[in-house]
């Protein structure tokens, strides 16, 4: 096991680069003491931390034609654009079982990051049991508009990516030394304002500093860019992303893209993989 920070960017359907790099490292066996997650990030992290080979491209493309997974009629009639239901209890579950067992002996850390709905501020929950602790996974997730908030404890949450989609300032604050980042934008990517703000003001009046750090999003994503730049001259990060622009969709399905995107994902990583060994033993 490395003592270094494993850090996964969220995307929803861009994951699916995500899913093909964490396959790489399970191939690989490379495991790190710190794992870090963000929404979709952080759902394609528990089956690498599972050692599930192939199991975060499944979960993506294997239920997309069942309308308890992605629907927009359950956006209408429930609030949830993708079934929690589904994705959380049924699929590991029963139709694509979870190894809790192997998750449950990681002996390092594993964090998913979420939005407190009411201080606007990020959270980092410590995942320690799945069985338990998955509706933090949950929380990481819940996107404004297409799902519902999600309560832990007397809180709701939102989205983590709405506060710290990159979550490396904090890994560093841990203690890591190295970090090794999984992004899911292209080296020349920089986010934009967020349009949608003026509607997440209307839809979230009791909530406006978490619509406020909806609307200061791209200033926090691009500082974050330019930390791993710094860190990455300093020697002290590795980045694996896209080679090139994503066409993929954040919401839509396109399997053919998606397979694509995958091997890209995993192309990438065993491409990387001698220099990035290199880097960990340094």
């Amino acid at each position: 096991m490395y003592s270094a920070g494993l850090i996964f960017e969220g995307g929803g359907m861009r994951g699916a680069y995500t899913a093909g790099v964490i396959d790489a490292f399970i191939d690989n066996k490379l495991e790190f003491t710190s794992c870090y997650g963000v929404s979709s990030g952080a759902c394609h992290a528990t089956s690498y931390l599972s050692k599930q080979r192939r199991r975060a491209y499944r979960t993506m493309t294997d239920y997309m034609g069942d309308t308890r997974y992605f629907s927009y009629w359950n956006l209408f009639t429930k609030g949830d654009l993708l079934g929690p239901e589904m994705v959380f209890h049924t699929i590991p579950e029963q139709l694509d079982p979870f190894d809790y067992d192997e998750y449950n002996k990681y002996p390092g850390r594993f964090y998913c990051v979420a939005t407190n709905c009411e201080t606007g501020e990020a959270e980092y929950f410590h995942l320690k049991t799945m069985e338990e602790d998955v509706e933090m996974l949950h929380a990481s997730s819940a996107l404004p508009i297409l799902a519902k908030k999600v309560k832990i404890g007397e809180t709701y949450y939102f989205d983590g990516g709405i506060t710290d989609s990159i979550p490396i300032k904090r890994s560093i604050d841990d203690g890591n030394m190295k970090n090794v980042l999984v992004l899911t934008q292209d080296a020349g990517y920089k986010k934009e304002y967020d349009k949608s703000v003026p509607i997440l003001k209307l839809a979230y009046p009791k909530y406006p500093k978490m619509v406020e750090m909806v609307a200061t999003r791209h200033i926090r994503y691009n500082e974050a860019l330019e930390l791993i730049t710094q860190e990455e001259a300093a020697g002290r990060a590795f980045v694996i992303r896209p080679k090139k622009p994503v066409t993929v969709s954040r919401i839509k399905f396109n399997k053919e893209k998606i397979a694509l995107l995958y091997d890209e994902g995993y192309h990438d990583a065993m491409e990387k993989m001698d220099d990035l060994i290199a880097f960990l033993e340094k």
